[in-house]
């Protein structure tokens, strides 16, 4: 399809799971009304973002996937007939869990799933501690509306991953995503740590070609400690600025996307054309020094 809708929801979230997904379910009935063909929810949006913590008692919220929310979410999806784009915490087996996107077709079909690769450990952001790498590599999937890219929060920094999943044939890359900062900061830290976080993304848009969908969080968590910066948008195949939610508020946001317009992007400016393939094996080392 040459042009399509696609769906942001941007809210809070409480320690209640059946709360939380019953939200969730709301804002993606109230995106469909106003049109929407492809829905994308925020990163982990069951729960608290429980990272701030190292606490086992936190593995209790993780689910299969397919599971208890990808079943609930399935009917949603084909019963309105939209793609639902949902992150989840991954229970794989005992004692292996992932931070995971599962992805279900507007008929209701399960597509499949995509586990984030990169996982942060910072203070107020131990993911390590819950999460194991993702093993299944980068992911398209093709949705009734469009080939689509799901990365998750933390790949966000990796123009690697982005590369790799535009490569594969994605159309919009759809990033889940919990980021925030903490209460204690001073504005100028604040933004300049959206601008960069904003910036590497829409550097994505560009260097590929290809729309960037990133839904975020918002609101105060962690007994006031951190606060969600929200602050979601969605750029064409230049980077420039389609929509961006404020940092304050819940919102359920409807952007049509001109797929059509990622040849032309392409043709005048021929990124992937001109690129060097040939003189990219350094990539794969850690580091290039002696030795």
């Amino acid at each position: 399809m040459a042009k399509v809708k696609v769906g942001i929801v941007q809210m809070s979230c409480t320690a209640d799971k059946e709360a939380n997904l019953t939200k969730a379910v709301e804002r993606v009935r109230e995106a469909a009304a106003k049109g929407a063909q492809i829905v994308c929810l925020q990163e982990l949006f069951t729960s608290l973002y429980f990272c701030d913590v190292e606490d086992y008692a936190n593995f209790q919220l993780a689910e299969a996937i397919p599971g208890p929310s990808t079943d609930r979410l399935t009917a949603v999806a084909r019963e309105l007939g939209v793609v639902i784009i949902a992150s989840l915490f991954e229970k794989r087996a005992e004692g292996l869990y992932h931070n995971t996107t599962a992805v279900l077709d507007a008929d209701g079909t399960y597509l499949g799933k995509y586990r984030k690769m990169h996982i942060p450990d910072d203070p107020a952001y131990y993911e390590k501690f819950y999460f194991t790498p993702g093993d299944l590599g980068y992911k398209v999937f093709k949705t009734k509306f469009a080939t689509i890219g799901v990365l998750i929060c933390w790949d966000q920094w990796y123009p690697e991953g982005a590369r790799i999943t535009s490569l594969m044939g994605a159309e919009i890359l759809f990033y889940p995503t919990a980021i925030g900062w903490a209460t204690s900061q001073d504005s100028p830290t604040n933004t300049e740590q959206y601008n960069a976080w904003q910036t590497i993304q829409r550097s994505h848009s560009v260097a590929n070609g290809v729309h960037v969908v990133s839904v975020n969080r918002v609101g105060l968590e962690q007994q006031g400690a951190m606060k969600f910066w929200g602050g979601s948008f969605i750029t064409n195949p230049f980077g420039s600025i389609l929509y961006q939610a404020s940092h304050e508020n819940e919102e359920v946001h409807v952007e049509e996307l001109d797929l059509s317009k990622t040849d032309q992007y392409r043709t005048h400016w021929p990124f992937l054309r001109d690129r060097r393939i040939d003189s990219y094996q350094p990539i794969t080392k850690r580091y290039i020094d002696e030795g």
